[in-house]
Parts: C-alpha cells; structure tokens; sequence
C-alpha cells in the first residue's frame, strides 16, 4: 500500500491544554479521506501542522514514506479557513499574482480555473464572487503548484446547498488527476458522499480510522464514538 501521508504520534499543546494527542493518520495515495470531528475537536490544528503552519510538540509527518522538510511543502496545496482572496482582482488576476510569486508559468491559470469550473467569469471582481465561487478559487490557487496533497479545512462552511454540491463535484475528480484529498468537516453527509477512508477526532485524539463501507451508518458510528469519548452528554 502506498500512502501519501503518514503521521506518527503527532502530538501539539496549548499551554496546559493537548489539542492533538499522539495522532497516527495514513492517506492512501489518490484517495479521499475525510477528517470527521465535532468542532474544537482538533482537526484543524492537526492540519495546520502537516502545512507547516504550526510545529508539532512532538511525532513525526511522513510525505511519501520520507520526513516532512520545509522543501516539501511545494507539494501540499492547502485551503485552510477563508480563501486567501484579493477582493478587487479578478479569478485570473487573483491566480497572476501567485504565478509570479512563485515562478509559474502563466499557462497553468487556464488549466486551475477550467478545473475548478471558474473559466467564464471574465471581468467579475473576486469580491463579488458567491461565497462557493470564493472557495473554489481558494482551491485554484492551491492547485497551481501541482501538489499532490490537498488539504481543504471546513470548505462547505457558508455555502449554500448549490454551492456545496459544485464544490463536491470538483472535489471528486482529484484523484484521477493524481492528487491525494484531505477534507476536514463536521458535516457527515459531505463526507459520506465523496471519501474513501475516514479518520474521527475527538478530544484531540483519532478514535477511528477505517476504510468507508458503503453500507456504513457514519452518523451512528460518529455519534457512538463521539458519545464514548465524553463530548455529547446522553
């Protein structure tokens, strides 16, 4: 089995407070694997480490059986919390700027905007977008680097139900183009629909992690592992 990623006792405190406990995770390579928890459960501290955003206190992050460098990080595309817009620039514009950051060839914008269904916007300011054009090109720009891990933190969060379903439909065709997903979310139907594997934080801590049957009631396994660990009363 290849895996993508691989996390080994990952561990990060606040002050007096564990936010991640010794979580070990292992991402198939071009799947989909949904990253379940309540809120405050620590899913996106977890990912914010993988990102380099935040140090692990301790553990290990493997990316492609190797320990994770600095270096790597150009392989992991990532939309963690709001897409990282400039409001009065336009889809392409947005995606200009971050080719000339990095040194990208202009040619991939075309490529990232037809991807995420975001060609035909024309002169319409990112600042007008619907909440769900805004996400989708937060993930266009995580994708101009060809990475082959995707990280996407709560990327539902505000949409509306048409919104969500065009952003499941792109998020489903990654792994045919070779990119690994990790989806963060509280909400057990959007993963359902799309992953393969699924991970359950609680408490900081990763209570499960299976490959998803389809004959899986995840809402009552969520809420039983959830109800176990202490975070629901009842």
């Amino acid at each position: 089995m290849s895996y993508v990623l691989e996390t080994k006792d990952l561990c990060k405190n606040f002050k007096n407070q564990k936010a991640n406990d010794r979580i070990s995770v292992k991402v198939e390579e071009n799947s989909i694997y949904g990253l379940l928890g309540p809120n405050g459960a620590g899913k996106s501290t977890f990912l914010k480490m993988i990102t380099g955003m935040m140090k692990p206190a301790s553990g290990d992050i493997l990316l492609n059986g190797k320990p994770l460098e600095r270096k790597d990080l150009v392989s992991i595309g990532a939309l963690i919390e709001n897409a990282p817009l400039y409001e009065n620039l336009t889809a392409r514009e947005n995606l200009k700027v971050r080719t000339l950051m990095y040194g990208l060839s202009e040619d991939r914008i075309e490529e990232v905007l037809e991807i995420v269904h975001l060609n035909n916007t024309g002169k319409k300011r990112a600042g007008n977008f619907s909440m769900g054009m805004k996400q989708r090109l937060g993930i266009a720009i995580a994708l101009l680097n060809r990475p082959r891990l995707l990280i996407l933190d709560e990327p539902t969060n505000g949409l509306d139900p048409v919104g969500i379903n065009d952003l499941r439909e792109v998020i489903k065709t990654f792994p045919e183009e070779g990119i690994t997903v990790i989806i963060s979310s509280h909400i057990l139907s959007e993963v359902e629909q799309i992953a393969d594997h699924i991970g359950i934080i609680v408490n900081g801590k990763l209570m499960y992690q299976e490959k998803l049957s389809e004959s899986e009631n995840l809402e009552a396994l969520f809420m039983d592992i959830v109800r176990k660990e202490g975070s629901i009363n009842g």
